[in-house]
């Protein structure tokens, strides 16, 4: 009687990618509230080589600041995908921007969360951030020059390092905000990024005060409301 061998189906393991060692990071600090303790562990926990992570990132802080460019990036994938986006004028540009990506940090809220509350000194916490801070100095910065591009005289011109500046300081605002909000769905940030943007473009067209008034009351009120 003739027999047959039992085949065993071996487990195909995924392919190790970038993404997917952000992914094993994310849900470890979520899971154990604090980083790995080094690198080697973390592999053997994962039952990865530990080569094989350095072939992404040099250190766990290579993937926190990667996870920050990432939220970018996946902000400016979104928007490019409706057609109608290219055409908007520079204030919804901005708008839509400012929506999107914090549509993304909601996604991502408990990580957000953890990363920059993990240390308690802010400038530490903050350190993840500057590979994201010269993404969004590089976004703010193109909407400005084709605003001047707009302009014929040199003196409307506005100066694009200051107010890419001015725009990352608006995006450390408005995620401090977005932190301590909350309103269902975020709806009181979704304010705050309106005003905020309308605030900053009035400034561009150079008739601010109005704006800059109706966006000061809105932060005095909700500051006060916060502090009873």
């Amino acid at each position: 009687m003739a027999t047959t061998k039992k085949t065993v189906a071996k487990k195909v393991e995924p392919q190790l990618t970038k993404e997917l060692v952000t992914t094993m990071y994310m849900e470890y600090v979520l899971e154990h509230g604090q980083r790995p303790n080094s690198v080697f562990k973390f592999c053997k926990e994962h039952n990865i080589e530990e080569g094989a992570f350095y072939n992404f990132f040099g250190s766990f802080q290579g993937i926190r600041e990667s996870i920050w460019v990432s939220f970018f990036d996946n902000t400016i994938n979104v928007l490019h995908k409706n057609p109608a986006y290219s055409t908007y004028p520079n204030r919804e540009k901005m708008l839509s921007f400012f929506y999107t990506f914090f549509e993304v940090l909601t996604a991502n809220r408990s990580y957000v969360l953890y990363a920059l509350h993990e240390q308690k000194d802010t400038l530490k916490s903050l350190g993840q951030l500057r590979d994201l801070r010269l993404k969004v100095r590089d976004y703010a910065g193109e909407l400005i020059e084709e605003a001047n591009d707009e302009k014929s005289s040199r003196l409307t011109k506005n100066p694009v390092s200051i107010f890419s500046e001015g725009a990352w300081l608006q995006t450390l605002f408005l995620l401090k905000y977005w932190m301590d909000d909350n309103s269902a769905r975020f709806e009181k940030t979704d304010v705050a990024i309106e005003k905020s943007v309308n605030a900053i473009f009035d400034v561009f067209n150079t008739t601010p005060l109005e704006s800059i008034l109706d966006f000061g009351k809105f932060l005095f009120k909700e500051n006060f409301s916060r502090s009873k």
